[in-house]
C-alpha cells in the first residue's frame, strides 16, 4: 500500500512537471520523435516502441509503473546532452556512491548466481530487449537502448578454473543529463529482471 501511494504521488508530480511543456522541445530534447497532426511521441524502450500522448501522457500499450515513471522523468530531465559513448559505473552518477554503488555490487552478484551462463545465452538475452554486441575488453558486451540518449552497456566476463562469472551494467557518462541516480537505479533494476527472466 505505501509502495503504491508513493508512486501514484511520484507519478502526479512527474505529470504536473509536464503539463505545458511543449511537446517539440521535450521530443526535440529526449531524441524521440512527437507527431504533431496525432500528438503522439514516439518512443523506443528496450527493443519495442511506445506511444504517448500529449497533453496527458497516457501510454500505449501501458507499461509496468516503475518503467512509465522513469519514461516520464525521462522527458522531464533530458536537455539534448549528446551521449559521450564513455561508460561509467552506477555509482560514478551524480550522488550514486551509495546507491549506484549498491547497484553496481548487486548487478554482479546477480550475474554470478546465473547458472549454466554463456556468451550465447547472453547474447539471446540482450537482443530480446533490443540489445546490440559493442567492442569492449570483456568475454562479451552489449549495448541495450533503455531510452534513446540513455544506454545501458552490459559487460560479461565468463567463468574459468579460478573465478565464477562475473558481469557489470555501465551507463555512458551523459547519464546525469537524463535520469537521476534514482531512476538510473530503477533502470538497473529492470534490466536485472529482464536478464535473470530470460535465462530462466
Amino acid at each position: 500500500m505505501q509502495t503504491n501511494q508513493m508512486f501514484s504521488q511520484m507519478n502526479q508530480a512527474a505529470l504536473a512537471r509536464l503539463m505545458g511543456r511543449d511537446p517539440k522541445t521535450i521530443a526535440r530534447n529526449a531524441g524521440i520523435c512527437y507527431e504533431e497532426e496525432t500528438q503522439l511521441f514516439h518512443i523506443p524502450t528496450m527493443g519495442f516502441s511506445v506511444m504517448l500522448h500529449y497533453p496527458d501522457y497516457a501510454f500505449t500499450p501501458e507499461l509496468p509503473g516503475w518503467h512509465s515513471l522513469v519514461i516520464l522523468h525521462y522527458l522531464d530531465l533530458a536537455d539534448g546532452f549528446p551521449p559521450t559513448g564513455r561508460e561509467i559505473p552506477f555509482g560514478a552518477m551524480r550522488s550514486g556512491m551509495v546507491r549506484g554503488g549498491g547497484i553496481d555490487r548487486k548487478c554482479e552478484m546477480v550475474i554470478q548466481s546465473m547458472k549454466d551462463l554463456n556468451e550465447d545465452t547472453m547474447a539471446d538475452i540482450c537482443k530480446n530487449i533490443g540489445g546490440e554486441p559493442i567492442s569492449t575488453n570483456a568475454d562479451g558486451a552489449w549495448k541495450i537502448p533503455f531510452l534513446p540518449n540513455f544506454p545501458v552497456m552490459l559487460k560479461l566476463w565468463l567463468p574459468d578454473e579460478e573465478f565464477p562469472a562475473s558481469g557489470r551494467l555501465m551507463v555512458d557518462e551523459s547519464a546525469d543529463h537524463y535520469l537521476t541516480i534514482e531512476d538510473a537505479v530503477t533502470v538497473a533494476e529492470i534490466l536485472l529482471e529482464q536478464i535473470t527472466g530470460g535465462a530462466s
